[in-house]
């Protein structure tokens, strides 16, 4: 895709000199998210300060049919911000206030660059609570958590970021400007074009005001690490918990190797592990009673030791917590830091996860490839590092995208699906014949098409190549 000097005058004419970069400096940093080593840089990469210059730029880009790429943090782990098309790279850093926090009514009003840690902690200071809280939250945007419908730790209890988001402000592929639905808690007004969009990777609009809603800030948690000698029983405990009526507000598992990458990547945390622990489950309740979570405490203990596990650690102080959190949180980058990779996000009824789990070894057996293995399993969603290790290049490349079929494949014969929370964007897109048939994918491009139809936004995600 070119981009002519007289469309670049009309950009810069809509967003100033400033705001409009053709730099190969510039078009590489915003040409690729954390997803392995992939780079697609945009033809050129604009900064937009509001939805106003957003209608101005997408009312250009549907006259020339040129791509736009919507680009947040580029936290993301599907591709989901990258230019395959080359085109227009938006940037929305600019759109980054928190507008309004409406205390009386518990909602908050935002832009899309607010960082998703900045925002809770803001919240938090008014005695409000926002749950969602995924791994990279102190580097992700807000934007991008309702792109992708991401989750986190606590989306257990308290469910994903769909789950809170009210309302939107969006601008469509040509231009107009619309608000999605309500600032209400119910809304059985006409079809539900606010949940349409979360989750939809950018490819139907671009968001530009985000309304939440909040929760009362709970006041008091109990954290606990169990380690477990067999990593199936760890798994196996989890459906045991909730089966005995407790909801934790966070359940984590751990593979071992992704502990012990964690310990030599990251400094500051001492945690005792022992040769023979295989799995570790972090598990937390909260409230705002402290003898009651101290109950639900102890009736989870009363779960777990029917398995085979070592001592449990509490966290006694918010230091100790801080660290628990801290090593599950940096799980990701340890891995990314130890070896060549490629992370998958299955998700599986909580049940199915002992199966989940050895099927996975199995099948890496199979094709030859190591895989650490970690993730929100109080719901199900299990992280899949694929490990490249020793394999040749060539096997890399062929075997194990055939691995990764046959774990997809495992994972919606369970029930499950093939993304919790990072989306299928670029590179889970031609795996979607799994989950879906053709009809449900030609609906799904029909849906894309009505708001697309000239098909320049994000264009090249989540549909498989082969669907005409």
């Amino acid at each position: 895709m070119q981009i002519t000097p007289e469309i670049l005058e009309k950009l810069t004419a809509i967003l100033g000199e400033t705001f409009v970069f053709t730099d190969d400096e510039t078009r590489n940093h915003y040409g690729h998210d954390e997803t392995e080593d992939y780079v697609f840089p945009p033809n050129v990469v604009v900064k937009p300060a509001s939805a106003q210059e957003i209608s101005a730029v997408m009312r250009l880009a549907n006259e020339y049919k040129i791509p736009v790429v919507p680009i947040a943090a580029r936290t993301g782990l599907s591709g989901g911000a990258l230019s395959i098309h080359q085109g227009i790279g938006m940037s929305m850093e600019r759109l980054n206030q928190i507008l309004e926090i409406d205390e009386q009514n518990l909602q908050v009003t935002v832009e899309p660059a607010v960082i998703t840690q900045v925002l809770r902690e803001t919240v938090s200071e008014k005695g409000l609570f926002y749950p969602p809280d995924p791994s990279s939250q102190g580097s992700c945007w807000i934007g991008g958590n309702v792109a992708e419908n991401a989750g986190g730790a606590r989306a257990v209890k308290y469910g994903v970021t769909k789950d809170y988001v009210l309302n939107l402000q969006v601008v469509l592929p040509n231009g107009e400007i619309i608000w999605t639905g309500a600032n209400t808690l119910k809304n059985s007004t006409g079809y539900n074009l606010t949940q349409l969009m979360v989750g939809s990777e950018g490819t139907l609009g671009i968001i530009t005001k985000i309304v939440l809603k909040l929760l009362p800030k709970n006041s008091h948690n109990v954290l606990m690490l169990v380690p477990f000698y067999n990593a199936g029983e760890a798994c196996e405990a989890v459906s045991a918990i909730f089966r005995a009526g407790i909801v934790p507000s966070a359940l984590e598992f751990m593979e071992r190797d992704a502990i012990d990458w964690t310990l030599q990547f990251v400094e500051g945390i001492s945690v005792s592990i022992q040769p023979e622990h295989q799995a570790h489950l972090l598990i937390e309740v909260d409230g705002n009673y402290p003898e009651i979570l101290m109950k639900e405490a102890e009736k989870i203990m009363g779960v777990v030791e029917q398995f085979q596990i070592d001592e449990i650690l509490f966290a006694d102080t918010d230091e100790q917590k801080n660290t628990l959190w801290k090593m599950r949180r940096s799980v990701a980058e340890a891995v990314k830091s130890n070896s060549v990779y490629k992370e998958e996000d299955t998700v599986v009824p909580r049940y199915e996860l002992p199966k989940l789990l050895q099927g996975i070894k199995t099948i890496g057996n199979k094709y030859g490839f190591k895989s650490v293995c970690y993730g929100h399993a109080g719901d199900g969603n299990l992280h899949v590092n694929i490990i490249k290790s020793d394999m040749t290049d060539d096997n890399w490349k062929t075997e194990v995208p055939k691995g990764i079929r046959e774990i997809f494949e495992l994972t919606v014969a369970l029930k499950g699906t093939l993304s919790g929370e990072h989306g299928i964007g670029f590179v889970q897109k031609n795996y979607m014949d799994i989950a879906f048939s053709e009809t449900q994918l030609q609906l799904m491009k029909s849906i894309k098409g009505v708001f697309d139809p000239n098909n320049i936004l994000n264009p090249g995600k989540i549909f498989p190549d082969n669907l005409n």
